[in-house]
């Protein structure tokens, strides 16, 4: 336990198993919500994740929330003293072939679209078998079995292909707060989907749709073709039209804005950010543009506070358990100091009241500003 706690960066990884006492990767998660077991790939969401996204408001709530959390740091610390220590490998860079930042949004993305994401251990470190090594696996690669009772998971597949659930290869479930949004907004998102094609048809034809009539003899299918055809083209170049004394041309239907598709678009993106759980204003819809005045931490702590804090913690969390980080300590986002870090100047009084006050030296006070405590004559 002590020697993993004060692992670094140098500490020995490997690759395969060997026969010594070793920790599981994997607890059998409990199957949460309503969701049913499977063994292939038939639980789809009703509404895909490329479908989800082509929704502009559902778009920019994906990249508000994976872009925030993805560029903070992760850090181990000691839980009894807060004290940080040095970083395991898997902190600073998950997964080998790509930054922490991309592992981390497209986890986010995860959990926020399916209500869970999925690592799978690449490394595991020589001494105790913990992951050293991750990659951040797609949801739809993912199918499980469970238990009689539909309580526990038994058994994970990636591509149909069973992994071990413990150890090299197992699979790190991270669960969120409830079943994601791609679930639970189905319709909602649906309607929106529904309501851009319909605009972008209103907007792709040039004259309200309509039929025309003949009031003669009946012309062969082909010509009707070629008549509908020889209309459209004719819309496009000129809006003035010519129709024979046996053709009639009769609108059948509403102009874009008496369809009110800018309302409804307006009322749907305000239903996507309560959907994802942010704040209306930040998706610009116009009909929640009204909010007192605030200065830019104070909108940043709310916005921490009420849509980033339960994806944060589901992460948290997840890696600090005791198969992945040893008791005693603890991984977390450094928000604090990034996201949420406050003026310098606000901090310089802090620092100068708790100097004035004798709880802090002055090298403990340079500390605080990662200043060096013995100034240049401490950098050899």
């Amino acid at each position: 336990m002590l020697q993993f706690m004060t692992m670094g960066l140098f500490r020995k990884t490997q690759a395969t198993t060997n026969n010594q006492q070793r920790l599981e990767a994997q607890y059998a998660p409990t199957i949460m919500g309503e969701n049913l077991n499977s063994i292939v790939n038939m639980f789809l969401p009703r509404v895909s994740r490329n479908a989800a996204m082509s929704v502009p408001s559902v778009a920019k709530c994906r990249n508000l929330l994976s872009g925030v959390i993805g560029g903070l740091p992760l850090n181990l610390y000691r839980k009894s003293t807060g004290e940080e220590l040095g970083n395991p490998v898997w902190c600073d860079q998950p997964a080998l072939n790509q930054p922490r930042s991309i592992t981390m949004a497209w986890t986010v993305d995860s959990l926020m679209m399916y209500g869970v994401a999925y690592w799978q251990v690449t490394e595991v470190y020589a001494e105790d078998g913990r992951p050293a090594r991750f990659q951040w696996i797609p949801n739809v690669k993912v199918t499980f079995n469970t238990d009689l009772t539909a309580t526990h998971v038994t058994q994970y597949f990636i591509d149909a292909t069973a992994v071990p659930m413990s150890g090299l290869g197992s699979l790190i479930t991270f669960q969120a707060f409830d079943e994601g949004i791609l679930e639970r907004g189905s319709e909602t998102i649906q309607a929106a989907i529904d309501l851009r094609k319909a605009a972008v048809i209103a907007a792709s034809t040039p004259m309200p749709t309509g039929y025309i009539s003949n009031s003669g003899a009946d012309l062969d299918p082909k010509e009707v073709q070629g008549l509908l055809a020889s209309w459209r083209q004719s819309r496009l170049n000129r809006s003035t039209a010519y129709l024979t004394s046996t053709l009639s041309y009769n609108v059948a239907s509403f102009s874009p804005k008496d369809m009110m598709y800018d309302e409804a678009q307006q009322f749907l993106s305000t239903e996507i950010s309560r959907l994802c759980n942010i704040p209306a204003y930040m998706l610009s819809a116009e009909a929640n543009q009204s909010m007192t005045y605030s200065n830019l931490l104070d909108e940043r702590k709310s916005f921490y506070s009420l849509s980033l804090a339960p994806y944060v913690c589901a992460i948290e969390d997840r890696l600090s358990m005791d198969d992945i980080t040893a008791r005693g300590n603890a991984v977390k986002f450094d928000v604090d100091s990034s996201f949420l870090a406050t003026e310098p100047m606000e901090r310089l009084l802090v620092i100068e009241k708790m100097l004035s006050l004798g709880l802090i030296t002055v090298e403990q006070a340079m500390e605080m500003e990662d200043l060096t405590p013995n100034g240049s004559e401490g950098i050899k």
